[in-house]
C-alpha cells in the first residue's frame, strides 16, 4: 500500500516552498520521521519527514519546484507495497556490494546516511555542489558535519584548505582535459528561495528607507584583556566560550535603552517604540546568511547572550534553525569581521531602522594621553534610517557603545 508524503504546514502566512533536495531516492529504504527531502522556504530549510516505513516510491516534483502547502511530493510503499517493493533494488545492491553508489536507482544511498550524502553528488544541495566543483574537492572524501552526516559547504571549504597536498593526486589528468579543451565554463544554479528572498528585502528597504551610515572606531584593549583573564573560567562555569559578541550584545542593549529611536520602526504614518530588545545576530549557514533573534537580550546577561549565539550558529549550521526563531526583532548586528571585512555600510532589515555592523580588529597607531601608542581598534558602521533616526541620535548611540566596550565595567554597573 501506497502512502502520500505531502508538503507539511510551513508555519504562519507561509503557503508555500521550493524543493531544495530529495534525500531519498526511488528504491531507498525509509524509516518512520527519517527526513526524505529538504524544503527551502523565504526563512528556513525544512526537512520533510517520512510518515510510514517502508521503501521510497516515484517522486512527483522534481528539485527547484515551487510546491504548495497540501500537495503531494512523493509516496511511500509501506506493508505490503514495501514487500513487493524491496526486491526490486535488492538485485543490484546484492549483485554488486562494493560500489552501492553506482546504482542507478539510486539504491543503497539511503543505507547508510553519512556516506551516502557524501558519496552521491545527487544527494548534494545546489550550494554544496557548486563549493565541491570550485574547490576541486571529492565529496567522497569529505566528512559531514551537518544532519545525519550530510556534507555542508563549509566541511567543503574546510576540506580543501586543510588537504593541500592530496590535491595533484586526486586531479587526474584525463578530468583536467575537457576544462582545458572547453577553455572557459558556466554553470546556471537557480536561486534559492531563501537568497530571493534576502535579495527582495534588502532591495525593498534600499527603495524605502532613507539610509545613511555613520562610523566610529573603538579601542578592543580592555575587552580583550577581560576576555583573556576570565575565558577559561567563563568556559568552565558556564560550558560556552566567551567571545565578542556577548560584550556588543549587551552593550547594545544599553545604548538603545538610552536612545529608544533606534530600537523603534515607523509603521505607516506611525512609530512604533519598543520596550524591549530583541536583538538579531547574522549566522553563517550552508544556504548563506540567516538572522535568527535573540529575544529580549536586555534582560540577559553576557553568559545567557553567548550560550544563545553559539546555540544558533551550531543550527543554523545543520538546517536545523525554525521559522518562528527568525521572526521579529527590533535590532540587528552584523559581524563582518569574522570574514576579514575592515569597513562596509550594512543594509537595514526591514521593519528594523537600524543595523550595526562590526569590523575586524587591527591594530593601529592612535594617539592616548599626547602619546602614539599601538592598539587594537575596530570600526564601527550603525546604518539607519533616517526619517526616523537624526544624525545626533545615531552618533549618539555609536559614543555610547564605544564608551560601554572601552570600558566593560560600565555594563557590569550599568552605566
Amino acid at each position: 500500500m501506497a502512502t502520500e508524503v505531502t508538503v507539511p504546514v510551513l508555519g504562519e502566512s507561509i503557503t508555500e516552498a521550493t524543493l531544495g533536495e530529495w534525500l531519498k531516492q526511488p528504491g531507498d529504504p525509509v524509516a518512520v520521521d527519517e527526513p526524505i527531502a529538504s524544503l527551502e522556504t523565504d526563512k528556513v530549510s525544512v526537512e520533510v519527514p517520512s510518515p510510514v516505513a517502508g521503501v521510497m516510491g516515484q517522486h512527483a516534483v522534481a528539485v527547484g519546484d515551487t510546491v504548495q502547502v497540501g500537495a503531494m511530493l512523493a509516496t511511500i510503499d509501506s506493508g505490503d507495497g514495501a514487500a513487493a517493493s524491496a526486491p526490486a533494488p535488492a538485485p543490484a545492491a546484492t549483485a554488486t556490494p562494493s560500489t552501492p553508489a553506482k546504482d542507478e536507482s539510486g539504491a543503497g544511498y539511503g543505507d547508510q546516511p553519512g556516506a551516502g550524502t557524501s558519496d552521491s553528488p545527487a544527494a548534494l544541495s545546489p550550494s554544496v555542489r557548486r563549493a565541491v566543483l570550485e574547490h576541486g574537492v571529492d565529496p567522497g572524501t569529505v566528512k559531514g558535519t551537518g544532519r545525519d552526516g550530510r556534507i555542508t559547504k563549509e566541511d567543503v571549504t574546510a576540506a580543501a584548505s586543510s588537504k593541500p597536498a592530496p590535491a595533484p593526486a586526486a586531479a587526474p589528468a584525463p578530468a583536467a582535459a575537457p576544462a582545458a579543451a572547453s577553455g572557459r565554463g558556466e554553470e546556471r544554479v537557480r536561486m534559492t528561495r531563501l537568497r530571493q528572498t534576502i535579495a527582495k528585502r534588502l532591495k525593498e528597504a534600499q527603495n524605502t528607507a532613507a539610509m545613511l551610515t555613520t562610523f566610529n572606531d573603538v579601542d578592543m584593549t580592555a575587552v580583550i584583556e577581560a576576555r583573556a583573564k576570565y575565558k577559561d573560567l567563563f568556559e568552565k562555569k558556564h560550558g560556552v566560550r566567551l567571545g565578542f559578541m556577548g560584550f556588543f550584545v549587551k552593550a547594545a542593549t544599553m545604548a538603545l535603552r538610552d536612545i529608544p529611536s533606534v530600537n523603534a520602526s515607523i509603521d505607516g504614518d506611525d512609530i512604533v517604540y519598543h520596550d524591549y530588545a530583541d536583538i538579531s545576530v547574522a549566522v553563517s549557514s550552508p544556504g548563506g546568511l540567516v538572522v535568527p533573534v535573540i529575544r529580549d537580550a536586555d534582560q540577559m546577561s553576557v553568559a545567557t547572550i553567548e550560550k544563545t549565539i553559539g546555540d544558533f550558529g551550531k543550527r543554523a549550521k545543520e538546517g536545523a534553525l525554525k521559522m518562528d526563531e527568525m521572526k521579529g526583532g527590533t535590532f540587528t548586528i552584523s559581524n563582518g569581521g569574522v570574514f576579514g571585512s575592515l569597513m562596509s555600510t550594512p543594509i537595514i532589515n526591514p521593519p528594523q531602522s537600524a543595523v550595526l555592523g562590526l569590523h575586524r580588529i587591527e591594530e593601529r597607531p592612535v594617539v592616548v594621553n599626547g602619546q602614539i601608542v599601538i592598539r587594537p581598534m575596530m570600526y564601527l558602521a550603525l546604518s539607519y534610517d533616517h526619517r526616523l533616526i537624526d544624525g545626533r541620535e545615531a552618533v549618539t548611540f555609536l559614543v555610547a557603545l564605544k564608551n560601554a566596550i572601552e570600558d566593560p565595567t560600565r555594563i557590569l554597573i550599568d552605566l
